[in-house]
């Protein structure tokens, strides 16, 4: 399924890529994929491991190169977009290890920016919670404060783009927090940020706007709304008294999502959603029962999950 949101005029699209195909050896890695990424907006890229998305984030950065096709960044060719002009977290932290952490982000920023970033590394460092880390070589540091580090380097130039490879992978609540309202100031300020995740919350939760790749092709891209537009309401949330025992052999119901606390039953066509609640109340007690749109965990997963013809069998 291809949803699609109204094209973007030209002067309010930060990023504008036409027919790229990208291949490796045998493998279409991006295959004729066409998007538009809106100016001043947070732009989330979803999809399975080896989809096609650090590839095409390292495109738009112009690390590698495409076979074919067009992109244009800020209306210009990729090769005219200054590097101050776009930050980028790589999917693969790298960092000078041996280096301090307060010289190394000075170096970045400077390198980059070509103007003293000083005053600007240490309000980044106060913020993040790492200013006691200002003097520690960047090989001393946790995964999770080496990942904070690597953030603040891409934003210390003043990006107009800024591009997050799975920003909040291996963070804990309190980092990630800290990441996110970071990334919703520099909406703020005027920034378009592309950032892709597999955690679908946040996608869900930060993201204005949704791209989806599978197999090297788009098959989403718009806001959650326009995406659920396109899904009737087939799913059912309930918390039942007895978990999920009671929704052994439901009528009209085609799959069971355990949650713990919650399960989701999608509804086979014609369903009537009264008649299930009817069947459950005879079961056992409900303390929740909602008829909603699906999740966009629930698109990701019919989209990108096995299909019938492609499980294998019990063993």
């Amino acid at each position: 399924m291809h949803v699609r949101l109204q094209r973007v005029p030209a002067s309010e699209t930060s990023v504008a890529m036409v027919g790229v195909v990208k291949t490796f050896r045998s493998v279409t890695a991006v295959d004729h994929l066409s998007l538009s990424v809106p100016e001043g907006s947070v732009y989330g890229f979803i999809g399975p491991n080896g989809s096609g998305k650090s590839t095409t984030m390292r495109m738009i950065t112009g690390i590698i190169y495409p076979d074919s096709g067009t992109i244009r960044v800020f209306g210009k060719e990729r090769g005219a977009v200054r590097s101050e002009e776009i930050g980028y977290l790589p999917e693969e932290r790298g960092l000078y290890r041996k280096m301090r952490v307060q010289a190394l982000l000075e170096f970045h920023g400077e390198l980059r920016g070509g103007r003293n970033v000083t005053a600007e590394v240490v309000s980044w460092l106060e913020r993040l919670g790492l200013a006691h880390c200002a003097d520690r070589k960047v090989e001393t540091l946790s995964k999770g404060m080496s990942q904070k580090i690597q953030f603040i380097a891409a934003v210390v130039p003043r990006p107009k783009l800024l591009i997050l490879d799975e920003p909040f992978s291996g963070l804990d609540p309190v980092s990630a927090n800290a990441i996110r309202g970071a990334i919703l100031e520099m909406r703020r300020s005027g920034c378009t940020v592309i950032l892709s995740t597999h955690d679908m919350s946040v996608a869900e939760s930060l993201c204005d706007s949704i791209f989806m790749i599978f197999r090297g092709k788009k098959v989403l891209d718009g806001t959650l709304a326009s995406i659920q537009a396109n899904f009737r309401s087939d799913t059912i949330r309930v918390a039942i008294e007895g978990g999920i025992g009671a929704l052994d052999s439901l009528p009209g119901i085609d799959q069971v999502r355990d949650l713990g606390q919650l399960q989701e039953l999608r509804m086979a066509p014609h369903c009537d959603p009264q008649r299930v609640l009817h069947t459950l109340a005879a079961r056992a007690a409900i303390t929740a029962f909602a008829v909603v749109k699906p999740s966009l965990h629930d698109i990701f997963v019919r989209i990108a999950g096995p299909q019938p013809e492609e499980k294998q069998p019990d063993a």
